[in-house]
């Protein structure tokens, strides 16, 4: 198993790692609207918090050498299924090649509106 770890993406806030490689998988954690440059929770709509989710996702995808072509899979949390639309026009920017999905309900760290973890295949 190895670690990803990247200062393009927040710095995670308990003991687990921004995302690991295993078998030939990365497995990134959730990630929430917090701005790697200062560490600070984005407390803004559910756009601005998605698109901040977006940016820390590529952060890691990048730093293990994947892209958003390369996830096979996504879950996602919002706070209020009453934001489903507003969220999935941004996911849908991101996630063009349409990866598997779950979006649930749930009551997220930081009062977050959002968090998106995501399974991507290692293609070196």
């Amino acid at each position: 198993m190895e670690k990803i770890y990247t200062n393009q993406a927040p710095e995670p806030v308990g003991p687990y790692s921004q995302a690991v490689i295993a078998n030939g998988f990365l497995y990134c954690s959730g990630q929430i609207a917090i701005n790697p440059a200062n560490n600070e929770f984005i407390n803004g709509d559910i756009v601005e918090q998605t698109e901040q989710v977006m940016k820390n996702i590529s952060a890691v995808l990048v730093a293990s050498g994947c892209n958003f072509e390369d996830v096979i899979k996504t879950t996602c949390f919002l706070d209020d299924m009453k934001s489903f639309g507003a969220f999935n026009e941004i996911y849908a920017k991101y996630f063009i090649s349409k990866p598997a999905r779950s979006c649930v309900q749930a009551v997220l760290p930081k009062g977050a509106k959002v968090e998106v973890e995501v399974i991507a295949q290692i293609k070196k």
